[in-house]
């Protein structure tokens, strides 16, 4: 990791990554350490494994992920063009169309061409990829929930496993991460998380180092109440990287990835402890739990912190849509100049 990558590199990267973690995750999501093991070694995976009929497969982690970026340049564009904008509720709608493209439309006379855009055109992500309830029950509501007004008291991972974009673009990553995970998941650790990793992904695509960008996310995190189980998780995370082997009996000691805390602690642990990126994400994935949440999430923090170059080829070369994932992160890298309105509506 010697070569300095550029900005617009680490934004790629951190989109990249997170999706490679994903892809890699897909195919042990739901196996125990010991099924893992059986199954492809005492390593582990180390490379795609069929899931959906398909190797590197991407989930509804990357699809959420990518709509999440779709309406933050819309937002940009929709704030360009009339001088205002809701930034929560034009991301409430960019995962409306997200959750069209599950099957499940929802007619709104208010918008009722909000079924557009270059990304809804993309038929590939018009499949199902194991969806989670909450995500799925809470934009089913057609309302969408606040920090203040929370929709649930649920603190899953799906509002942190797509939230990585919001620190490639936004001024108050940890505010609006917040508010934007707090859509779908009420519990004060579910959005909090969500705002920690926004934070920290948006200190490391600057340029700023892995430690540092934890510190000040930890600074944001105190300011919040109801911190407390977030920053508990935070500090377990980087105290056991210090003192613990990098292997899966370590990552499992922080939990299992299914809720949002767990899952911020182990892509901080296998962050932290990460020789490269392969090393990272591959330490992130093998264990019980949500490993393509863990894998996405500990891609996105290692893809913003080396870049682009530092994923290995094998894994971008059959990465499901790697094409329209890197298009997306330089979009985000240049939203002033993604005038088409076909391709981005400012709504």
């Amino acid at each position: 990791m010697t070569a300095v990558a550029s900005a617009e590199e680490r934004v790629v990267g951190c989109l990249l990554g997170g999706a490679v973690g994903d892809a890699l995750g897909a195919p042990v999501e739901f196996l125990s350490l010991a099924q893992i093991r059986e199954q492809f070694g005492p390593s582990g995976v180390q490379h795609y494994a069929p899931a959906y009929g398909r190797l590197g497969a991407i989930t509804d982690d990357t699809q959420m992920t990518l709509f999440t970026a779709e309406g933050l340049i819309r937002g940009v564009r929709r704030y360009n063009q009339r001088g205002i904008c809701n930034p929560v509720m034009v991301l409430w709608h960019a995962y409306l169309r997200w959750l069209g493209t599950q099957g499940e439309m929802r007619f709104d006379p208010q918008f009722p061409s909000r079924h557009n855009g270059w990304l809804w055109e993309v038929r590939q992500l018009h499949q199902r990829r194991n969806p989670g309830d909450t995500c799925l029950s809470a934009l089913r509501s057609g309302v969408f929930g606040t920090t203040d007004e929370p929709i649930n008291d649920s603190k899953g991972c799906g509002g942190i496993m797509r939230i990585a974009p919001v620190g490639l673009l936004a001024i108050a990553p940890f505010r609006l991460g917040c508010q934007v995970a707090a859509i779908t998941h009420g519990h004060p650790s579910g959005y909090l998380a969500a705002g920690f990793l926004a934070h920290m992904v948006s200190e490391l695509w600057r340029g700023n180092d892995l430690a540092a960008a934890i510190a000040s996310a930890r600074d944001e995190l105190v300011r919040w109440p109801h911190h407390e189980e977030c920053l508990a998780a935070v500090e377990a995370a980087a105290s056991l990287a210090e003192s613990a082997e990098a292997c899966a009996e370590s990552v499992e000691s922080l939990g299992e990835g299914w809720v949002a805390e767990e899952a911020l602690a182990i892509a901080l642990f296998c962050a932290l402890k990460a020789r490269d990126f392969a090393h990272g994400v591959l330490l992130a994935v093998n264990h019980s739990g949500d490993s393509d949440s863990t894998g996405a999430i500990t891609g996105n923090l290692l893809g913003a912190r080396w870049g682009r170059s530092a994923i290995p080829e094998a894994f971008l070369r059959d990465l499901e849509l790697r094409g329209v994932i890197e298009q997306m992160g330089r979009d985000l890298c240049h939203p002033e100049d993604c005038e088409d309105p076909h391709r981005y509506p400012p709504w």
